[in-house]
């Protein structure tokens, strides 16, 4: 910094490039803990949950019918093994700065990791945009400890 305490761009590009490698670190962290994790009870599995909003830009609302019809056809063929789907009422901040209320629904999936399934998973947040115009489908990923 300097004598009026802005960051100089060397500085500030050092201090960029640290947050970028600790964040790199982190990422391979987590890889490492969610490998290694064991349970006192049960199998470690991966849990995702799905987060998808039931509003389109042009104000048409996706219809039951319409979910169903996409859990059906594109979620369960890619998790046969089943699912949970979840209703709820999401909230976030647009762009725009206007906060945006909406129906949704979430969809929570435990597997056996793998990276087919990883690509699985992708390959369903992407036919959801496609379908329905949206912006995006959060994922969000954790390692958990399953007993049947």
């Amino acid at each position: 910094m300097n004598q009026g305490g802005v960051m100089n761009l060397k500085s500030y590009g050092l201090l960029l490039s640290c947050c970028v490698l600790m964040a790199g670190c982190q990422a391979r962290h987590s890889e490492a803990v969610s490998t290694q994790q064991s349970c006192q009870t049960g199998a470690v599995l991966q849990q995702t949950q799905l987060w998808f909003g039931l509003s389109q830009p042009d104000g048409r609302i996706i219809s039951p019918q319409q979910w169903q019809q996409f859990v059906d056809q594109v979620i369960t063929p890619a998790f046969p093994q089943g699912l949970s789907v979840i209703e709820a009422t999401g909230q976030w901040l647009g762009h725009d700065g206007v906060r945006v209320r909406e129906s949704s629904r979430g969809v929570l999936l435990i597997y056996q990791a793998s990276k087919e399934k990883s690509q699985a998973i992708d390959q369903i947040r992407a036919r959801y945009r496609q379908l329905f115009s949206q912006d995006s489908v959060m994922r969000v990923d954790q390692p958990v400890c399953v007993a049947f």
